[in-house]
């Protein structure tokens, strides 16, 4: 059974979410802000749309 690219990008997304911990309520975090922006895109296009490609490229998903 394989994941779609798409469901390995969520993955991928997700875990370095996780690994971040907790966000500072004080300070904002880009990198974390820019993960949180892809994960939200990347939930509202089809499974063949050219930005999970454009995503895995950045998050270096294969």
């Amino acid at each position: 059974m394989s994941d779609s690219l798409k469901d390995r990008v969520r993955s991928k997304l997700l875990r370095q979410l996780a690994e971040d911990g907790t966000p500072d309520a004080e300070q904002d975090d880009p990198r974390r802000l820019s993960v949180e922006s892809d994960l939200e895109a990347l939930d509202h296009v089809a499974d063949d749309d050219p930005l999970i490609e454009e995503l895995a490229s950045r998050y270096l998903v294969f």
